[in-house]
């Protein structure tokens, strides 16, 4: 079973920021991380699914021409919005993933400490929804926390076995640390930065 919505409405209730997003070291250097493994300078149109209190939503901001950010969770949602109030370009909605998944194509998404809330079923709706919505050449970018947590249907590095066997998608580049995994997927052949300037 996937992990009912009532879990994280319970967090929010007890902390606005439940998972401390806005003072530790360790998120803000993993949402530095995470922007700087785009391999693109811009981008036309994001979707980032699972925003939480908006702090990664911001820095994508910054790369993209329309983003569109959801979350579950009325309260992060709010917070998130209020975060990126002055950037007129983001959207930020709330949804319960993957049925509520938005219409159009996107040339990024990204899935940041999403995947282990699901279970089997639903994990495999939202990397297909997910590589589904990409444009040819999209970006596909995934983050996730290895260590055991109880409320997770799965493991960080077993969302990432998913997503390497998901139809479609090629690996452009893989970050490991004993704490997370971050992954950069393309809806098509994969070309690194140098080839696609010229340079290899």
């Amino acid at each position: 079973m996937s992990t009912p919505v009532s879990y994280f409405e319970q967090m929010y209730a007890a902390d606005p920021d439940p998972w401390s997003f806005e003072s530790r070291w360790y998120d803000a250097r993993k949402h530095t991380l995470t922007v700087a493994a785009l391999t693109r300078r811009r981008y036309r149109s994001a979707f980032e699914p699972g925003c939480s209190t908006g702090m990664l939503t911001a820095r994508l901001a910054e790369r993209c021409d329309t983003l569109l950010a959801v979350d579950a969770v009325p309260a992060a949602a709010r917070t998130a919005a209020e975060r990126v109030a002055a950037h007129p370009h983001v959207t930020v909605g709330t949804a319960q993933l993957p049925h509520e998944w938005p219409e159009g194509t996107f040339d990024l998404v990204v899935l940041s400490e999403l995947g282990y809330y699901f279970d089997d079923t639903d994990l495999r709706t939202l990397i297909e929804r997910a590589a589904g919505a990409l444009e040819p050449g999209g970006e596909l970018v995934a983050v996730h926390w290895r260590w055991p947590v109880t409320e997770h249907a799965r493991s960080g590095d077993d969302v990432h076995a998913a997503l390497a066997e998901a139809p479609g998608l090629e690996r452009l580049a893989r970050h490991e640390e004993a704490d997370f995994i971050l992954e950069v997927f393309t809806a098509g052949p994969a070309r690194s930065v140098a080839q696609r300037e010229g340079l290899a």
